[in-house]
């Protein structure tokens, strides 16, 4: 695989507003375990297109890898032009620090958002320029990524296309490791 397409839920999606917030650094842990590995086998670019939530932090992992990796390059496709003009400033100022230091950052459309085929066009255009999707999702708990999701799955019948899930089963095991592992002894 040399083009993964990461995509998830919007941070409202999953109640994580803050960088402070302890979900975030398991969910960009469970990311940049996957990374890790698929940089192992080859990985090149990795996708987002810039949504609040689980796209730019896994830009901020990307980022961070490719400090060590410096190979690995970041392509932010947005769905259409200026499309976080609506964010507050602190999440504007977040996305334009990470596009600032992409690889390649451009809108689908060229225009600003219009109507609903714009995210449509969106998510089969990174599904069909990527050989894989990493998605942060839980078919039990639904929200926005279940679109890209579906056409994932429906591209996958007839094509050659790798779907990594990180479900919240997932994100808990992660959780329960990190706890383990920082628990201290007493040897008295």
């Amino acid at each position: 695989m040399k083009v993964l397409t990461i995509s998830g839920y919007k941070s409202q999606e999953i109640g994580v507003f803050k960088q402070t917030d302890p979900a975030l650094f398991y969910i960009k842990k469970a990311i940049k375990q996957i990374l890790l590995q698929r940089i192992e086998e080859g990985l090149e670019w990795v996708i987002i297109s810039g949504q609040l939530g689980v796209e730019l932090w896994a830009g901020e992992v990307v980022l961070e890898l490719k400090e060590l990796y410096p190979n690995l390059s970041l392509a932010i496709l947005t769905a259409y032009a200026d499309h976080e003009l609506k964010w507050n400033e602190a999440n504007q100022e977040m996305y334009k620090q990470i596009a600032n230091q992409a690889d390649f950052v451009e809108a689908i459309s060229k225009k600003p958002y219009e109507n609903p085929q714009q995210l449509s066009n969106k998510n089969k255009f990174l599904i069909t320029k990527s050989d894989g999707l990493l998605m942060v999702y839980d078919e039990e708990h639904d929200g926005s990524p279940k679109y890209l999701w579906q056409l994932a799955k429906q591209y996958q019948e007839n094509h050659s296309y790798e779907i990594i899930q990180v479900t919240f089963q997932d994100l808990q095991l992660i959780v329960e490791e990190e706890q383990w592992n920082n628990r201290s002894f007493n040897t008295d």
